[in-house]
């Protein structure tokens, strides 16, 4: 479709992350982990991929240096090929001496190289959500409405609701009203649609297609957030239009929603497809040997490449790439991220020198309802236990967010050890 040689993709690298914490210590939102082997950021990557954008830029504040390794080192673009891939972090000029304070303010800090893009239309998109949409028909519809600014919209339950930015639409798809984050029982009153009952509100995504020279203008107002901000004042002065998009879309923005969305993914009838053959999600490729899997068994298990599962038992859980189980352990309900290398047999001996785990999971070792980060180290014998409302609580070795136990990247758990 020639149209979206157009269309600048930008995405949000999003803020600090905090509600993430401890998976964003280390990396922002969109380099966290998912799935087992790909990264959040490859979502939106793959779907901009998909839809012929040829112009990506990526915008980057927190903990970025390896999402920028991990979009170095996948996407690029030889010198024969159209478009380009282009990294915007964060600086300090002579015209800017903060950072980014919203997703609109990003943006408008950035708006030079935006500018020099050229494109009719700019795509913005958020860097931590898990969804397959077609770009294409996306900005078709803006494009046939005559709209100045579009918003993906979605249908969402009652329990949902007060977590995001809602809306309503008219017969045209024109938005009349929008509010952000509603708890107000008379003010979602006037929001429901009544189109279906179990889902009856319609909550922006967060995605929008901007005219290019409508975008300069909303900036020009000096407005913080899309959300909170520019959107509810640009109905009234332009048109603004829902696009409804009835697909599988999680918002990952908790330790909790991440550990329940990773676990539906390994379920037989899970949510989204990654095995979709006409729009694979794609990642860095890795070159790892196929899994390795001796007399144990596995139950609605997401398996990545290059581990090795030694008579163990693992069940209801996503095990990440080059993931070591050693022997009669027990994994239940749990995401284990694997590592970033293999150790040596010299590292080895030094572990056992030091008296530390190697990197995996130890032998007997049980753990159930957790996250265990990248290059992690469970000792022998470790119990990590789930407890119903367990408190919030944060150690050297493991944090308790959302009532999951979150052992962080490159943590250690000593033999024995019981959470």
């Amino acid at each position: 479709m020639p149209y979206m040689k157009s269309v600048l993709g930008l995405i949000l690298g999003g803020g600090q992350g905090a509600r993430l914490y401890p998976l964003t210590k280390e990396r922002s939102k969109p380099a966290v982990p998912l799935a087992g082997k790909y990264r959040l950021i490859d979502i939106p990557m793959s779907n901009c991929f998909h839809a012929d954008i040829e112009k990506i830029a990526i915008l980057t504040q927190f903990n970025s240096a390896s999402l920028h390794r991990h979009i170095w080192s996948t996407y690029t673009r030889d010198q024969f090929s159209p478009g380009w891939i282009q990294i915007l972090a964060a600086e300090q000029t002579p015209h800017n001496r903060d950072w980014y304070q919203g997703t609109a303010d990003a943006v408008r800090k950035q708006w030079v190289e935006i500018k020099e893009a050229g494109t009719r239309y700019v795509l913005i998109l958020a860097g931590d959500h898990l969804y397959r949409m077609d770009y294409r028909k996306f900005v078709q519809r803006h494009i046939d409405s005559e709209a100045h600014i579009s918003v993906a919209v979605q249908p969402v339950s009652r329990e949902t609701v007060s977590g995001l930015g809602i809306l309503k639409m008219g017969s045209d798809s024109r938005i009349t009203n929008f509010t952000e984050k509603p708890k107000d029982p008379e003010i979602l009153k006037q929001f429901e649609s009544g189109a279906n009952p179990d889902k009856p509100f319609l909550a922006s995504m967060g995605i929008y297609v901007f005219n290019t020279d409508v975008l300069q203008e909303v900036l020009e107002e000096k407005l913080v957030d899309f959300g909170r901000d520019i959107l509810p004042q640009s109905i009234d002065k332009r048109r603004v239009c829902g696009y409804t998009f009835d697909g599988f879309w999680e918002d990952i923005g908790t330790i909790r929603r991440f550990f329940e969305v990773n676990l539906r993914m390994a379920k037989a009838n899970a949510p989204f497809d990654f095995y979709a053959a006409h729009a694979p999600i794609f990642t860095h490729a890795r070159f790892l040997p196929g899994s390795e899997v001796q007399n144990s068994r596995l139950d609605e298990v997401l398996l990545a490449d290059g581990c090795r599962i030694y008579d163990s038992t693992v069940r209801e859980s996503v095990v990440g790439l080059r993931s070591i189980i050693g022997s009669e352990a027990n994994i239940q309900s749990s995401i284990l991220m694997g590592a970033d290398y293999y150790e040596t047999d010299a590292e080895k001996a030094e572990n056992r020198r030091l008296a530390r785990p190697d990197i995996g999971i130890g032998e007997n070792a049980v753990i159930k309802g957790a996250i265990v980060d990248k290059n992690a180290r469970i000792g022998r014998d470790v119990t990590i236990r789930y407890i119903p409302d367990r408190p919030e609580e944060e150690t050297e070795s493991w944090v308790a967010r959302d009532g999951i136990v979150i052992v962080p990247k490159n943590a250690i758990v000593p033999d024995n050890t019981v959470i």
